[in-house]
């Protein structure tokens, strides 16, 4: 049995190369959620690093992201090292971006342990986090386990896939208990119509899927090996070719467009029998829309949460968030509106229900298709 891995061989690969086109017009793509400063003073990306340099070292951290972003990633993260940033060529889902970051990881050390997590989540409780993520280091690194960290569900949310959990897992042999409840994962399910969710959160049954997954090199290559083939056999030829920049990405170049699109719980987790989901007892949030980002702001008595200089008469339960140049910013004033989301940028202006937060997606791809337009994406 593997005793306790060192520090050294533990890693964090961070994915960072979303576009986060529901906080448009604020987020765009050379400068997507991930990448701005919402909510405090540091992005989000930034707020992840800084929440795992407690655990891993700093040249340890690896991002993922793309090329369109990777020159304000190498910028805003000034301890990890420049050669740490990998982009991909072309967006893969992903399972290829956890294929690229098991490659980088087993370069350094065959024997790592890694966890893989999203650039883009908000953790106000740092230190929860952190013990759970310290746990689950500790007990991928003793066999073959792959752990993911579910969520306690607060409410019916229908926007989140669910993980069935089962029996709790007793204390590893010969080692102290954890602080973190470890159960094996029963089942993993779709993002659930309302009257399912409520039935998800009521039995306790279930946790949130946050995608975040540790686990060691050798356990994700033998998975992929098992469950994906052709992602194994491209690890294989990235793996060869980590330790030299250039060569991996005239290899990625060559590559990635024929990779298979699929995520890693499609890919993996939904057909592997060793998956253990750690209880993520710490507050957590997927800004998935601007609605998302209204629970992080104070509400005025009417319900509006407003970042800027914002009156009103008669308005209820908006956003309204002003993102302009400080000397740009003028007065925002509203009369009758309710339940809308309002963003103003120094470019351009959103304004849309907030039961309709999820189309404005939609919307950035009618920007795209439009040349006059295409620039404000």
């Amino acid at each position: 049995m593997k005793t306790k891995p060192d520090i050294n061989d533990r890693f964090v690969i961070i994915m960072a190369g979303g576009r986060g086109e529901r906080f448009w017009p604020v987020s765009r793509e050379k400068m997507p959620k991930q990448l701005i400063t919402l909510l405090g003073k540091r992005s989000f990306l930034q707020q992840a690093v800084d929440r795992v340099l407690p655990l891993v070292p700093a040249k340890n951290i690896l991002v993922i992201t793309n090329e369109v972003q990777a020159a304000e990633v190498r910028r805003q993260l000034p301890k990890v090292p420049k050669g740490n940033v990998v982009a991909e060529p072309i967006g893969r889902d992903t399972c290829a971006a956890v294929t690229l970051g098991a490659a980088l990881v087993g370069a350094r050390s065959t024997t790592g342990v890694m966890a893989v997590l999203p650039a883009d989540h908000v953790i106000p409780e740092e230190k929860k986090f952190q013990q759970v993520l310290s746990d689950a280091f500790d007990l991928a690194g003793r066999g073959q386990a792959i752990i993911t960290i579910g969520i306690k569900p607060t409410e019916p949310a229908t926007g989140y896939g669910y993980i069935r959990v089962g029996e709790t897992l007793p204390p590893p042999r010969g080692g102290k208990s954890y602080k973190t409840q470890f159960h094996r994962a029963e089942q993993f399910v779709e993002k659930p119509y309302f009257e399912k969710a409520l039935e998800y959160v009521n039995s306790g049954q279930y946790r949130w899927n946050a995608g975040m997954f540790i686990w060691s090199f050798v356990t994700i290559t033998e998975g992929l090996q098992k469950h994906q083939p052709p992602m194994y056999e491209a690890c294989q030829r990235w793996f060869k070719v980590a330790a030299n920049p250039a060569k991996l990405n005239k290899l990625l170049a060559k590559e990635y467009p024929e990779i298979k699109k699929v995520s890693i719980d499609y890919a993996l987790m939904e057909h592997a029998h060793n998956v253990i989901v750690a209880d993520g007892a710490f507050e957590w949030d997927d800004l998935g829309s601007w609605t998302a980002l209204a629970r992080h702001l104070k509400a005025d008595p009417e319900g509006n949460c407003a970042v800027g200089d914002f009156i009103h008469v008669d308005a209820a339960r908006n956003i309204i968030y002003d993102a302009r140049s400080k000397d740009r910013r003028t007065p925002i004033a509203v009369v009758g509106l309710r339940d809308s989301i309002l963003v103003q940028t120094d470019d351009a202006t959103l304004l849309a229900h907030k039961s309709q937060s999820q189309k404005v997606k939609e919307l950035v791809k009618r920007l795209a298709e439009d040349p006059k337009l295409k620039k404000l994406v």
